[in-house]
């Protein structure tokens, strides 16, 4: 069976609008994690209009309204949210959803109810957070899962669940309550390491939203015929207010495979100018390869 083809890519005026929303948005005082996720794939999907970004967020209000009024404990939420979303529409992850680009995709996520654990995780945090639930990501090495209950770190007061009293689901397994063992068995599976207390911490929007561009940077640089989806997912990253420098870096690369010479080279050009303060060594390679792509105008 051949692989799905990824979507089609917007215009380029519909681009520039889209990446200018995802700017404001992540320079906002609270950015809004379905938005961005939305304008993602509003980036990757050129069908998927105003109209059609509308409805995912329709859909997630829908899915929040069918959830039970106020849950008393983190349990009582985190079962709730197993049994509308997992059991009752059966959002759940597979092994294949790794091999497509629309698991990392929200509206795609929300229509055919499967993608990628972060993606599935968003999912239940933003049906979760529109009925009032105590939630927040959390994301383990390799595997994104969802908290219920108190913040780690949070100070408690009135009306706030008791300190402890936290409850980890995995909505890449339909919304399954994790033990402690779980959640180690998670940790180790992806990276042989033991489970720490800093794991555990709640992850912000901006951090979740860098993760989903990392993954479908990943899935691109698996598939060289697949550059333009890697370029767009650098660049959108690069419009995090907080970015790796390397990311300049990645995008030259990608200008140059894809034969933009030029552009690549000076790309390079500005990325070993900054490296430089630190690495000189480095910042010549980097220079090798600038004059390099430029000997391809030749």
């Amino acid at each position: 069976m051949r692989p799905p083809r990824p979507p089609h890519p917007p215009s380029p005026e519909r681009s520039a609008e889209l990446r200018r929303r995802f700017a404001q948005e992540a320079r906002s005082e609270r950015p809004d994690l379905a938005t961005l996720c939305l304008l993602v794939g509003a980036e990757a999907d050129g069908a998927l209009d105003e109209a059609g970004l509308d409805a995912a967020q329709v859909e997630l209000d829908r899915l929040a309204g069918e959830l039970p009024f106020r849950p008393a404990t983190p349990r009582a939420w985190a079962v709730a949210l197993r049994d509308l979303l997992g059991e009752r529409y059966g959002f759940h992850g597979a092994a294949a959803d790794y091999q497509r680009l629309e698991s990392s995709l929200l509206h795609e996520v929300v229509r055919r109810r499967r993608g990628l654990p972060i993606l599935l995780s968003v999912v239940w945090l933003e049906v979760a957070r529109r009925a009032g639930a105590p939630v927040y990501g959390v994301a383990l090495p390799g595997h994104f899962v969802v908290g219920f209950g108190e913040e780690p770190g949070a100070a408690s007061g009135p009306g706030s669940a008791p300190l402890g009293e936290r409850v980890l689901v995995d909505p890449y397994d339909g919304g399954r309550l994790l033990s402690g063992t779980d959640a180690e068995a998670l940790v180790a599976g992806a990276t042989g390491a033991e489970l720490r207390a800093s794991m555990l911490e709640p992850a912000a929007p901006l951090d979740v939203v860098a993760r989903v561009l990392n993954n479908i940077r990943a899935w691109a640089a698996a598939r060289p015929e697949q550059s333009a989806v890697g370029l767009w997912a650098v660049e959108l990253a690069l419009l995090l207010p907080a970015h790796a420098a390397r990311l300049r870096y990645e995008r030259a690369v990608l200008l140059v495979q894809r034969g933009e010479f030029a552009a690549g080279a000076g790309e390079l050009e500005a990325y070993a100018e900054v490296v430089g303060a630190v690495d000189e060594a480095v910042a010549e390679e980097v220079r090798g390869e600038a004059r390099t792509a430029r000997a391809m105008l030749n």
